[in-house]
């Protein structure tokens, strides 16, 4: 079974996740923090967090890409 809550088992999920997302064209930070000797467990633990909103990422786009895109209209403007 892989550990991902010690140091290693973070940095491989870190990486893991990191390039999931990048083969799909989403960059995501995803960072570690020791959260130190948890007694439950009894070890120490580190957690993976990253920068993605209900475990999806946020899609960095430029500014050329933003320009090009049209602006929102309801439907009831639209088919008017």
């Amino acid at each position: 079974m892989k550990d991902w809550c010690d140091e290693e088992g973070a940095k491989r999920l870190r990486e893991k996740i990191a390039a999931y997302w990048a083969e799909r064209g989403y960059e995501v930070d995803v960072d570690l923090v020791d959260a130190g000797f948890v007694p439950a467990m009894r070890s120490a633990r580190t957690d993976v967090r990253s920068n993605m909103i209900n475990g999806m990422p946020r899609r960095r786009i430029n500014q050329d890409a933003a320009a090009g895109r049209q602006s929102y209209r309801p439907r009831s403007e639209a088919t008017a």
